[in-house]
């Protein structure tokens, strides 16, 4: 099959607090997407590049403060959007990502940083077509954590997660749509298409035609992107 491009690509982030089925999400979306005929590249922050190493191995320890933590972030991120990310969308490709710079936000935002500086400090990074937030409430997300094995880190505690909840909700970032993550994989997958579908009708720029299973079926999801 011939991959379907999409001028200037399309850049879908999933967000959301642990335990709300990101990286379900992001696998299960990136499959149907390959399957009707996009170029699909799945990535997730922080990186596997030396700086998301590093994030990822003080998580445990939590030896990182806010602002240590916001520089390793910013430079991690750089590195991807230069070397993955933006070739990425200049050759037409749909790019994933499992958490992006709205989770820095939310998260080093929780920690005590002014938000919007951290929005500022972000302004390099491309702002996503499609912002698919995963809304859950913390208690069933370390229930979740917990179910599978883990044990929740130092930061994922209630309180902390509401409030990077409630930051993840305030944050009025264009093509954000909001999906209810208590529901099952099945049902939040399905939104998740009809939010991808929307926004590809909408931009109505798909060289090669509607990619299969991804017409709008029966109108837009019920809370349209904002």
């Amino acid at each position: 099959m011939t991959n379907v491009r999409i001028p200037g690509g399309l850049l879908i982030a999933i967000e959301g607090i642990d335990g709300a089925g990101k990286s379900t999400l992001a696998r299960a979306l990136a499959a149907a997407l390959a399957q009707a005929g996009a170029e699909v590249v799945l990535g997730k922050e922080p990186t596997n590049g030396p700086w998301g190493t590093q994030l990822r191995a003080s998580a445990a320890t939590g030896r990182l403060s806010p602002q240590e933590e916001v520089d390793l972030l910013l430079r991690d991120r750089r590195q991807h959007v230069e070397e993955q990310v933006a070739p990425a969308l200049a050759r037409g490709a749909v790019v994933i990502l499992d958490r992006y710079f709205p989770s820095m936000v939310a998260y080093q935002g929780a920690a005590g940083l002014p938000v919007d500086e951290l929005l500022r400090l972000n302004d390099f990074a491309p702002r996503p077509h499609l912002l698919l937030l995963l809304d859950l409430s913390p208690e069933t997300g370390l229930a979740r954590i917990r179910a599978r094995g883990d044990e929740p880190n130092h930061f994922e505690t209630a309180q902390n997660l509401e409030r990077c909840r409630a930051i993840f909700q305030d944050l009025a970032l264009p093509g954000r749509q909001v999906i209810d993550a208590s529901r099952s994989e099945a049902e939040v997958l399905r939104d998740a298409q009809a939010a991808v579908a929307a926004t590809l009708a909408r931009r109505g720029d798909v060289q090669g035609g509607p990619l299969p299973g991804f017409q709008v079926q029966g109108g837009s999801p019920a809370t349209p992107p904002r």
